[in-house]
């Protein structure tokens, strides 16, 4: 892809840091509920936070690993598809950018439901 205009860029910058907090906040959240389940044991629940923690850290690093213009609007078309972007950031961005970010309608390693991958449960505040 081309490099997004500067005024995107910077932009981007800012976007790309809220979204990685919504994201690591959701991934805490979703631990928090796996450690709270009172009908697995110690060592399931422990099973299960790795699994999700390896799951998600390959989600975190396809989305986030990374900071070039030129594959800016990939990024953050992956931040879309995982509902990490609100509306009111996305307005930030020229018509242009919004347009080469549009969501996924599939990912590599499952569907999507509402905008987030199935597994996924990210969302904006």
């Amino acid at each position: 892809m081309k490099p997004i205009r500067e005024a995107d860029w910077k932009v981007f910058k800012q976007v790309r840091e809220t979204a990685l907090q919504r994201f690591c906040r959701q991934v805490l959240v979703d631990i928090d509920a796996i450690n709270r389940d009172a009908a697995l044991t110690a060592h399931q629940r422990y099973l299960t936070v790795y699994e999700l923690i390896q799951a998600r850290d390959r989600t975190l690093d396809a989305t986030f690993d990374g900071l070039s213009r030129s594959d800016a609007a990939f990024r953050l078309m992956l931040m879309r598809t995982l509902g990490l972007v609100s509306e009111v950031d996305l307005a930030r961005f020229s018509d242009e950018l919004q347009q080469l970010s549009v969501p996924l309608k599939r990912w590599v390693s499952g569907e999507l439901e509402g905008g987030r991958l199935v597994g996924e449960s990210c969302s904006v505040e």
